[in-house]
């Protein structure tokens, strides 16, 4: 068997970095069991030249799991170890847009954007689709999409993304932001941007934009949509219809500078009333086979409280590793973990 080794993409947040060893062995294990047959061996880690690299053993591998690979959300570079050399293999990746559509923004409570893949990565390896992730246009829903992180990851991967959340500024900032954007860098589109009215009443509003990287696409209709609403997520379905997505995929509040808001209680600290009230709407928009991904603060809701939520709303938690493997700290008052749950 060959022995490759994985360069870890460097990471301006330190306390990230320390933690990004760690997470790309557990990534790269649920690649390996969603889509590369467990065909992977002694994943682990390998310090060379002062410099630590996560490790694994295969019989060879294919320009396929090349592709899959490339993806891993926090690969630099990839290896083959032959003796004390390390032989580059090219890696291709999903990329369609340039890196600063997840990158550029700038602003207090961002979530790592390494991360945001890494959640949106293990969300998609969980779900029934997963051995589609190369050629199938995921239809990738955030609920709490703030100012759209995984909105534009989702695009970067060439998937349909739709988000909701009901902050008005932050929902005003990333329809400036991505229109900004798509204008500066020349991408065919087409965008709708206004009030949801029912009733002679304005209910909502909603940015929609038809896009494609390549301009043949375009006009051949080969689009990407993009649907982000300004409304609370518990009032989802009124805007998206059941069973039509594949992932659900958010960033949870984590209680210390962000609340959560619940029709019942208001703004609350922690996600257990938000997880209680927006579950059930989340699951239901949820397709059969597909998987919802949520990253939440374990210092304000107890993992077995979180998954016993998700279950109530009638989603498989899945319990088995490496998905007891994605905790890691993000400051003294965030200690974040990971939940995934199917939809029979």
């Amino acid at each position: 068997m060959a022995l490759y080794a994985l360069l870890i993409l460097p990471s301006a947040n330190r306390v990230y970095a320390d933690a990004s060893v760690e997470l790309t062995r557990a990534e790269l294990v649920a690649f390996d069991r969603g889509v590369l047959g467990g065909r992977l061996a002694e994943v682990g880690t390998r310090v060379v030249g002062g410099v630590s690299y996560v490790t694994f053993e295969a019989d060879s591998l294919s320009a396929g799991d090349v592709a899959v690979l490339g993806n891993l959300s926090s690969v630099y570079a990839l290896f083959e170890v032959v003796g004390e050399l390390l032989r580059p293999v090219e890696v291709a990746r999903l990329d369609r847009f340039d890196d600063d559509l997840i990158t550029i923004q700038k602003y207090q409570g961002k979530t790592n954007e390494q991360f945001t893949k890494l959640l949106l990565n293990v969300t998609l390896l969980a779900s029934e689709f997963a051995p589609q992730m190369l050629q199938r246009r995921f239809r990738v829903l955030d609920p709490l999409c703030g100012r759209g992180t995984t909105l534009n990851q989702a695009l970067m991967y060439g998937f349909d993304a739709a988000g909701v959340d009901r902050d008005q500024k932050d929902f005003e900032a990333y329809a400036t932001f991505i229109q900004t954007w798509l204008k500066r860098k020349r991408i065919k589109h087409k965008a709708e941007f206004g009030p949801v009215r029912r009733e002679r009443q304005v209910v909502a509003k909603r940015l929609r934009i038809e896009l494609a990287a390549d301009r043949d696409d375009y006009k051949s209709g080969a689009v990407q949509l993009l649907d982000v609403v300004n409304a609370d997520t518990v009032r989802a379905r009124e805007f998206f219809k059941d069973g039509t997505f594949d992932l659900i995929v958010t960033d949870a509040p984590y209680g210390v500078q962000h609340g959560s808001r619940t029709a019942g209680k208001g703004l609350v600290r922690s996600p257990e009333d938000l997880l209680a009230e927006a579950a059930p709407v989340w699951a239901r928009l949820l397709r059969p086979g597909g998987a919802m991904g949520v990253a939440w603060n374990t210092f304000v809701a107890k993992r077995e409280l979180a998954a016993g939520l998700l279950a109530a709303a009638g989603l498989e938690v899945v319990q088995d590793e490496p998905y007891q493997s994605f905790k890691h700290r993000v400051d003294q008052a965030i200690l974040r973990d990971v939940l995934v749950a199917r939809k029979h």
